[in-house]
């Protein structure tokens, strides 16, 4: 049942980091290839949704839970993960990476990331048995197969990259994929810190994509100007990428609010984002009937793998680590 509780806001998040890339890369474009500007755009919609709105709900209705300096240390940390993350993708495009092979590889490599760093936290590797495994490995695969054999798509330009741009895509796209896939772990821990608090955590990521995703690159921006041009176009696509962000954090939150683990909540939505990425861009190109078999293949171990992870993933100790206890007294 409360599997049942879980699943609405993995799909949530999935559906609205499943359109972040595309979007966020539109507004790229058409600021000229700018970096700093649509990133500023996604921290200003991060501070909207995950600042705003949260301070206002909980000055007139209050929440559960309750601030603790573990928990807003960890939800904390989550934010600059998933920021430097966002800038890690910003990066990639800017240096000619192309979504053809860029998100998936973040999406391939974010859940591997995720799982181990959940074990690590957790102490639960002794709970994870070949087959989980195996059901990560599929996620893993099926998402970037999900996307690379799409119908034509964004064409693959490695190798007219220059030797200086193909280092700095591929160390931006590792630079994503170890940001991605600590966040939910960490962020999960941040909220247990406080209590089960929603708001809070949430409130701490929108805090920290504001400072370094609205501050820092404002200041970068006054000392130093960026090639491109601020456009209409290229900030409304920003921002609506921003807002899909932040709404897929929200989603990330509430799954583990109703009992979702980092385990098995991330693999799910990196492996179910990939899938809506790839399927929003085949509609708008009208070549979703030119989808390859391997496409459907792809898309096939991605479920497959989701079910194996739901199904064996290890189940956390029932009493939390010495230190863990200690922590939330001592906060």
């Amino acid at each position: 049942m409360r599997l049942l509780l879980v699943l609405p806001f993995v799909a949530l998040t999935f559906l609205s980091w499943g359109i972040y890339g595309p979007v966020l890369h539109l507004g790229q474009d058409a600021m000229d290839g700018s970096s700093l500007r649509p990133f500023i755009c996604v921290g200003l919609a991060y501070f909207l949704v995950a600042v705003v709105i949260p301070l206002a709900v909980l000055r007139s209705r209050g929440e559960t839970g309750n601030w603790t300096t573990g928990g807003t240390f960890w939800s904390l940390s989550a934010g600059v993960a998933g920021a430097i993350g966002a800038l890690g993708i910003v990066l990639a495009f800017k240096n000619g990476g192309q979504p053809a092979y860029v998100m998936p590889l973040v999406f391939g490599l974010a859940p591997v990331v995720n799982t181990f760093t959940t074990m690590t936290m957790t102490r639960t590797y002794k709970e994870a048995n070949a087959i989980f495994y195996v059901g990560v490995l599929l996620v893993a695969t099926g998402a970037a197969g999900v996307l690379y054999f799409n119908a034509g798509g964004t064409e693959s330009n490695v190798g007219t990259l220059s030797i200086v741009e193909f280092p700095i895509v591929l160390l931006a796209i590792a630079l994503t994929a170890l940001c991605w896939g600590a966040y939910g772990p960490v962020l999960h821990k941040g909220q247990m810190k406080m209590g089960g608090s929603r708001l809070r955590p949430f409130l701490c990521v929108g805090l920290a994509y504001f400072l370094i995703a609205v501050i820092v690159p404002a200041a970068v921006l006054g000392v130093w100007p960026e090639p491109g041009e601020w456009s209409i176009s290229g900030t409304l696509y920003s921002l609506v990428a921003g807002s899909a962000g932040a709404v897929g954090a929200l989603g990330i939150i509430l799954a583990f609010n109703f009992g979702g683990k980092p385990v098995f909540v991330m693999p799910l939505v990196f492996g179910g984002a990939p899938v809506v990425n790839t399927f929003s861009t085949l509609l708008g190109q009208g070549k979703i009937s030119q989808a390859p078999v391997m496409f459907f293949v792809s898309l096939g171990l991605v479920i497959l793998g989701a079910v194996t992870v739901l199904v064996f993933a290890p189940k956390t100790k029932n009493t939390a680590p010495r230190d863990e206890v200690n922590s939330e007294v001592t906060d």
